[in-house]
């Protein structure tokens, strides 16, 4: 056997384990089993009334009909809004929609704020999901390429969800925007949903303005 396919055999055995510790500690694998449907899940040993009660414990009222056939879960961002007090909420569309400017939404430096994002989770559970949102501060410009400095890197826990037809509503802690001259000007972002497994499920790059005041409401 040469080293390739030493290699693929290693891959092979290595599919559907998991390394897990004995009571003395040593490691061991543990073989996983396949990732199943959500739907045909539910269907197993349906006629076991303790069993169903768990499940719907767990799972909250699933509507089978509405699930899909695939084992893989999905996650469907809808939008994100801008919450400010004394403002009316700014509800962007994912993706976003920049103005003639190129920038999605444009803030006051100084300004208490926080995000609200909207979500839809079908055909299986999701475990684990989680947003990265790091922003960047457009600095000096070399020759043509701008020269941008990280000035955030915001990661937050969402949770395991299972799949309904209703949105999910998460809300982040209020924030302020960075004060002063130096704070206002152009920010590029990137906005990253994952889960447990590594899945992405959005990711997006955008702009926005830091700005003496606020923009006009239409």
């Amino acid at each position: 056997m040469d080293n390739k396919d030493k290699e693929k055999e290693k891959e092979k055995h290595a599919e559907g384990e998991e390394e897990e510790e004995d009571e003395e500690g040593n490691k061991r694998a543990a073989v996983l089993g396949p990732q199943v449907p959500l739907k045909e899940q539910l269907e197993l040993d349906k006629d076991d009334e303790s069993l169903r009660r768990w499940k719907e414990q767990l799972l909250g009222q699933v509507d089978t009909e509405q699930l899909g056939e695939t084992a893989e879960p999905e996650v469907k961002v809808l939008n994100l809004t801008i919450l400010s007090p004394g403002r009316p909420d700014l509800v962007l569309p994912i993706p976003f929609k920049a103005d003639e400017k190129g920038y999605a939404f444009a803030l006051k430096d100084g300004s208490p704020y926080s995000f609200r994002f909207s979500f839809i989770v079908s055909n299986n559970i999701v475990s684990g999901l989680k947003y990265t949102n790091t922003v960047w501060k457009t600095g000096v410009r070399v020759d043509i390429f701008p020269h941008f400095v990280a000035v955030e890197n915001q990661k937050m826990m969402l949770g395991t969800f299972s799949p309904q037809p209703e949105p999910y509503i998460y809300e982040g802690e209020e924030e302020a925007t960075p004060a002063g001259i130096f704070a206002r000007g152009s920010y590029s972002a990137k906005l990253k949903f994952v889960d447990d497994d590594g899945k992405c499920y959005l990711e997006m790059s955008y702009y926005f303005e830091i700005r003496k005041e606020w923009p006009e409401t239409h």
